[in-house]
């Protein structure tokens, strides 16, 4: 029997990729800030934090394989230097302790919104990143660098592969991530604007399939692109209005008002409200930037096959409007 650590494995993909390691037969353990919303009775669940270099160093004890997904996954923090803490540093802590123990492998969980293609006719998802200094804000340079430290590793000797989700949905995203937090956000309020670009939507149940294939069959040092179905952002919102049944008025604006929407909505959470705003700049910015993805090599390598989206789509509009009640 396998056993196996998942860091934030509590969170949204990794209740999903715990459930099907435990359907494969695995001997779980997870390490997660925050306490399950459903607790499987077959896990070791450790309470606590990736910053904690005793207790990281305690779960990776006698473990074969390490999954790594906790991070902050958000586009706003109070402290934007804890961006690099968590994300970073907190990758770094959980890297050194598995190369401290021997640790088989390690699945670094990295993502897509820092796959910015060098040139037009590159492919981002397979090509060379532009720098962390280019990234467009304090998140995306979190998890460059973080992923830029997994490479290192391996490079350097150490079993790392490295698996990047695009944006998944699904059933059971109890603390909502930016994708079903934007989902929610369009599913509320009559009068919408919204700025047009490319979404690359996946079940989250894809991606739990997509990480432990990458475990098990992708090649060391090699990034492995676990996404879906690359759509328009306005054609998602008709799909979510044919879904739900609600009557809006959607009206598209240029990049220009975005970032300024953005710029002022991230101010008043800095400065009053304290709390994560419906929009911000660097999320903007990602936006501009979005193109169509690219999961050949996954599929191609590792045996990847998502489904379509929108049975996903349909699962994650129905939980929130059950709970939004």
């Amino acid at each position: 029997m396998t056993s196996i650590l998942v860091t934030g494995g509590s969170g949204f993909i990794g209740q999903h990729l715990v459930s099907a390691l435990v359907q494969q037969g695995g001997q779980v353990r997870v390490l997660d800030i925050r306490s399950p919303n459903s607790a499987l009775p077959q896990v070791e669940y450790v309470q606590g934090s990736v910053l904690d270099r005793a207790l990281v160093d305690h779960s990776v004890r006698g473990v074969d394989q390490v999954y790594h997904l906790a991070g902050h996954p958000g586009m706003w923090m109070p402290s934007k230097a804890d961006f690099h803490e968590i994300n970073c540093r907190g990758t770094e802590i959980v890297i050194s302790a598995a190369r401290k123990h021997g640790v088989e492998r390690l699945l670094h969980c990295s993502t897509e919104s820092i796959l910015f293609r060098q040139s037009a006719s590159s492919d981002s998802a397979e090509g060379t990143l532009l720098s962390a200094d280019e990234m467009p804000g304090p998140y995306t340079r979190s998890k460059m660098l973080a992923e830029q430290f997994a490479v290192q590793a391996a490079n350097s000797g150490f079993p790392v592969v490295i698996g990047t989700p695009t944006m998944p949905i699904g059933p059971h995203d109890c603390n909502l991530t930016p994708p079903t937090a934007m989902l929610r956000h369009f599913l509320t309020g009559r009068l919408q604007l919204y700025l047009d670009f490319i979404v690359n939507l996946v079940d989250v149940r894809d991606v739990a399939a997509g990480l432990i294939l990458t475990m098990e069959r992708g090649q060391v040092g090699h990034r492995y692109l676990l996404g879906g179905e690359s759509i328009p952002l306005k054609k998602i919102l008709r799909l979510v209005a044919s879904i739900s049944g609600g009557r809006r008025v959607q009206i598209p604006v240029c990049g220009a008002v975005a970032k300024t929407a953005a710029a002022a909505l991230e101010f008043v959470a800095d400065h009053v409200t304290r709390r994560p705003p419906s929009g911000t700049a660097e999320g903007v910015r990602i936006a501009l930037r979005a193109t169509t993805l690219s999961t050949r090599k996954a599929e191609h390598e590792l045996g990847y096959a998502p489904g379509p989206v929108e049975p996903a789509l349909r699962d994650t509009i129905a939980h929130l409007l059950r709970t939004a009640h």
